[in-house]
């Protein structure tokens, strides 16, 4: 079993603990991870673009000209998708762009995004994230004192309103409770910060 250093909020050492290997250590099955990061990019698009066919736009309700004797093609409608200001031949239309994954693939490809942190070595375990105040600063030092330098993704057990609060001008950190962790930001991050209350809480439920 793999094992990990707690460390506190100034980088020092506490104690080690040992992870999971059904969780930390399993074999990283990149296919279902980009099918889950896929999965998640789509919930997120909105799917609110709409244009107007034909039946749709305003106006239109005469023949522009009559049918023969112009020299002109023959039109109908000044609305037709040819004319300036007519409808929008096959254009987009409100829809949802949800897509599945079934739940043992949304496990393995948790499981694997995570054994990835562990084995490339970007896997910080802190005692815990209570932070004394709400001040960026503070955040800051903690994450010099943890020797995490680019984008890093916090995760805590439970509900922490200085870290929050302490995170929000930090432009390469996110913040999250461990319920919400998701391949997405995970495999978006560099740096996996933990408390050890989420990391047991995950083997809980990943087990």
């Amino acid at each position: 079993m793999a094992k990990a250093q707690v460390l506190n909020l100034k980088g020092e050492k506490v104690k080690d603990i040992t992870l999971k290997d059904s969780v930390w250590n399993v074999e990283v099955n990149e296919t279902v991870m980009r099918d889950a990061i896929v999965v998640a990019q789509a919930s997120q698009r909105q799917g609110t673009a709409s244009t107007k066919t034909r039946s749709e736009v305003s106006g239109g309700g005469r023949k522009p000209y009559k049918q023969k004797g112009t020299g002109n093609a023959r039109q109908g409608s000044i609305r037709a998708v040819q004319w300036p200001g007519g409808g929008i031949a096959h254009g987009p239309k409100p829809r949802k762009y949800d897509l599945k994954q079934n739940r043992k693939e949304r496990r393995l490809a948790l499981t694997s995004a995570l054994t990835s942190k562990v084995k490339d070595k970007e896997l910080v375990v802190v005692e815990n994230l209570n932070l004394e105040t709400a001040k960026t600063k503070d955040f800051n030092a903690m994450l010099k004192n943890l020797k995490v330098d680019g984008k890093v993704l916090v995760v805590f057990a439970e509900g922490n309103e200085n870290l929050f609060l302490a995170s929000s001008n930090v432009r390469n950190a996110a913040v999250m409770e461990v319920s919400e962790i998701n391949v997405l930001d995970l495999v978006a991050c560099k740096y996996l910060l933990m408390d050890e209350s989420s990391v047991k809480r995950i083997e809980e439920v990943l087990n």
